[in-house]
């Protein structure tokens, strides 16, 4: 019998880790001008939804990752995601990188900061077309 309830367990915890795993593919990404690094990281400051849950960690944590507003069609929405890191894949080039959430946006996709919008569009086309298509993933943020 209690082979049969650590097998269960097993298989329950595959199943909740599975439905964690969440991602999307071909989703707009447009940018915003954060630039972080010019106001020191500051959450209030930037004015974004996740100051009121995030604005007091430590200047480490907060300037860790790029950043970007979420609101795409996977994943938690509202305070769920604040905090929440995504790994970011440019759909054109395969240029990766990973950001965290700080804010909330309503395009239907992700409002990555200038920075690292331009760190993904290595071939000029979002530039050129004002959005990049990217595939996401959320990830752990190791920290």
């Amino acid at each position: 019998m209690e082979r049969v309830a650590a097998c269960l367990l097993v298989v329950v915890v595959a199943m909740a880790a599975g439905a964690a795993a969440q991602s999307a593919t071909d989703v707009r990404a447009t940018y915003n001008i954060y630039n972080p690094q010019d106001i020191n990281w500051d959450y209030n400051t930037a004015s974004v939804f996740c100051a009121t849950w995030d604005a007091d960690k430590p200047l480490e944590w907060r300037q860790k990752y790029g950043w970007t507003a979420f609101c795409g069609p996977v994943g938690p929405t509202g305070q769920g995601s604040c905090g929440r890191c995504l790994a970011v894949t440019n759909t054109a080039t395969n240029d990766q990188v990973t950001v965290r959430i700080v804010d909330q946006c309503s395009n239907g996709g992700l409002d990555l900061d200038v920075n690292v919008f331009n760190q993904l569009d290595t071939n000029g086309q979002g530039v050129a077309q004002g959005y990049l298509i990217v595939n996401y993933d959320f990830v752990d943020c190791n920290d």
